[in-house]
């Protein structure tokens, strides 16, 4: 009863403070013009949202053991004024970094948003890093609290904190979920509970604070630092990315404008880490500009089934949950009668047929092809929509990695096209993207509104927007080489321009291998090749100065571990799956065709097959499942050796 009577006291409170000039600067009336231009900060629009939405109308679920939990907008603003003010109380103040290390929770954004209204900076930290990346990150970042999610995150910044330099700017840790920390003595833990009753004893104490808290919303302005995100670091140390509230409002409103979503009712599942650039801005910040939803999955195992209770209107998904989408159909595809199997293969060979004649043509379909495929979705692909929880869905992104082209295929036969687009953290989120007009396989779309753009002599992209960011924390030099003087973003990437305007990217320009011959390779189109495969998870395509390219293979151990069921093939772990001769001989067969496809001196001449999955613990992989090119030549010597006899 005492939380239910202070959650009403600083409601009521922050409901009076509001009532006077501060909320007349963002309307109605100027809402849609100062979104265009980014021209308001997060905690301004979550403002707005609590004035103009009815205070117990759903902005939160979170999937606890099964059940959803409901969190009104009511519960969203008055948490994030609590931790606001017990931030204050713990001594942070304005341009101070507050760093997040936790799963994606409803907690994640109280502490966030939390932190930005009073002027300080959110920074993210993976789950995924190891204590030697978060020291790394807290470290650079000079954060003066940190939250976690639980036990282990918390345990990881103690770690850091005994280890090396430790972390010297640290003063405060704040755990969300205090199952197992019983016996940590340090006087620098306390609980997320403990910092909302903080916030309340810090208003009680100080009547004004509240007042005071509008003032600093208020005071806020669209070119503050909003967050840092730290890049994946694929060829070094990670870069803190300091992205402003203009930079990310403006991205959000120009993707919902491009996608046409203005106006329908947003309802997402948020899922990827928090803090990529990707999940902020399409989850967190999306929500804040269009209103809607948010449901937490409960975890990254779930998706498929979380997604299937909600029916989210707006779904981003990295290539690996599309995938799992498709191969759950087609598992269960495989269980049902041998009619229902013959029926689903006629209907795909028809929905291939309209799907060839849509991607050939840049007019819309046929009366003829329109009637057709109505009937193809009355017969069987509505009910795949339902099984996969995609039915309410009208925009669906696929980005983060590379993507098969028959898995592109696969959800365009059926009726669900996934838009693919083009954008970097230092972009402010997505800065190209497909539209119904412009949705070619492979390509990326058109830029958003906002975005200029040309080619460098060697083909590389140049970009110029309200999205672009305003450099990297403490490191001058990376920023003069990242941003030109007169604002063009240098983005590293190799584009082709395709006949219906939209831009397809070949490459990083960094990751081109020229050949002891003096050719140049972009290994990328053929790694996608081979990953096309559901039998292969990973491909690294090698050769740099050398007279062939090699490559280096890890397959799907669930696909194949199936494969080699089926054929009565024993094994027992990852590494003896990899070492049957029949799985050699099967991913030969993968190889010789995706050979087949490109020019002799693209094909890959020898491979080896990696004997363990590669792991982001082990240095392989960044957090966001990039493989770490720089470390191949080292990391792999043995198997180069096997490849190149040296």
């Amino acid at each position: 009863m005492a939380e239910i009577e202070s959650d009403i006291a600083v409601l009521r409170s922050a409901k009076s403070a509001a009532s006077h000039a501060a909320f007349s600067i963002l309307n109605l009336d100027t809402l849609t013009d100062r979104l265009s231009r980014g021209e308001v900060t997060l905690p301004q629009l979550l403002r707005y949202r609590w004035q103009h939405t009815q205070h117990d109308a759903v902005a939160l679920r979170e999937k606890d053991r099964g059940i959803w939990q409901r969190y009104s907008w009511g519960h969203y603003y008055n948490t994030v004024c609590r931790v606001a003010l017990g931030l204050r109380a713990l001594g942070v103040r304005a341009t101070d970094r507050v760093a997040i290390a936790s799963e994606n929770c409803p907690e994640w954004y109280y502490a966030d948003l939390g932190a930005e209204s009073i002027g300080a900076v959110a920074v993210g930290v993976y789950p995924t890093n190891p204590w030697v990346e978060l020291q790394y990150i807290v470290r650079h970042c000079e954060a003066k609290v940190v939250f976690t999610g639980d036990q282990e995150q918390t345990d990881k910044v103690l770690d850091a904190l005994a280890q090396g330099d430790g972390l010297p700017k640290l003063e405060h840790i704040v755990c969300i979920d205090m199952k197992g920390m019983n016996g940590c003595s340090d006087e620098r833990l306390l609980s997320f509970d403990a910092l909302l009753k903080l916030g309340d004893k810090f208003l009680e104490e100080n009547p004004l604070a509240s007042g005071e808290l509008d003032a600093s919303i208020d005071a806020g302005m669209p070119d503050d630092d909003c967050i840092y995100v730290y890049t994946s670091g694929t060829t070094g140390p990670p870069k803190g990315a300091m992205i402003s509230h203009r930079n990310i409002v403006y991205s959000a409103y120009a993707y919902a404008e491009a996608c046409e979503q203005i106006g329908r009712r947003f309802e997402a599942v948020g899922y990827l880490p928090l803090c990529h650039i990707a999940e902020r801005c399409f989850s967190m910040v999306m929500q804040l500009v269009l209103g809607g939803c948010v449901n937490f999955a409960e975890s990254i195992d779930t998706v498929a089934s979380d997604v299937r209770d909600i029916a989210p209107t707006f779904f981003i998904g990295v290539p690996r949950i599309y995938e799992k989408l498709q191969q759950g159909f087609l598992f269960k595809l495989e269980e049902s009668g041998s009619f229902q199997r013959w029926t689903f293969h006629k209907v795909m060979k028809l929905g291939r047929a309209l799907s060839d004649r849509r991607q050939a043509s840049v007019s819309p379909p046929s009366l003829r092809d329109r009637i057709l495929f109505s009937l193809l979705y009355w017969l069987m692909f509505r009910n795949i929509h339902r099984y996969m929880g995609l039915n309410r869905s009208y925009h669906r992104l696929c980005a983060g990695a590379a993507v098969s082209p028959e898995m592109l295929r696969f959800f365009d036969i059926i009726g669900l096209p996934l838009s693919q687009g083009y954008g970097l953290t230092e972009s402010g989120g997505v800065a190209f993207l497909q539209r119904p007009t412009h949705r070619r396989i492979g390509a990326a779309g058109t830029a958003l509104r906002g975005v200029d753009w040309r080619l460098a002599d060697d083909g590389e992209i140049l970009i110029r927007s309200p999205g672009i960011f305003k450099g990297y924390y403490r490191d001058e030099k990376a920023t003069q080489d990242t941003i030109s003087p007169d604002g063009w973003l240098i983005t590293g990437d190799i584009v082709e321009v395709l006949d219906d305007g939209e831009i397809m990217i070949v490459d990083r320009k960094k990751a081109i291998i020229i050949t002891s011959g003096g050719k140049n390779i972009a290994p990328s189109e053929i790694e996608h090749a081979l990953t096309d495969s559901p039998f292969l998870r990973e491909a690294i395509v090698v050769g740099e100065a050398r007279k062939f390219l090699g490559a280096l293979i890890q397959i799907d151990f669930d696909t194949v571990g199936r494969w080699a069921r089926e054929r009565g093939l024993a094994y027992t772990t990852f590494k003896s799956l990899t070492q049957l001769p029949e799985v050699k001989e099967l991913v030969d067969g993968i190889v010789s065709n995706v050979n087949s496809k490109f020019a002799r001196v693209e094909n890959i001449r020898r491979f080896v097959l990696l004997e363990k999955e590669l792991d982001h613990d082990d240095g392989e992989l960044t957090a966001t499942q990039k493989v770490r090119r720089s470390i191949i030549n080292t990391k792999f010597a043995k198997e180069l050796v096997e490849i190149y006899g040296e």
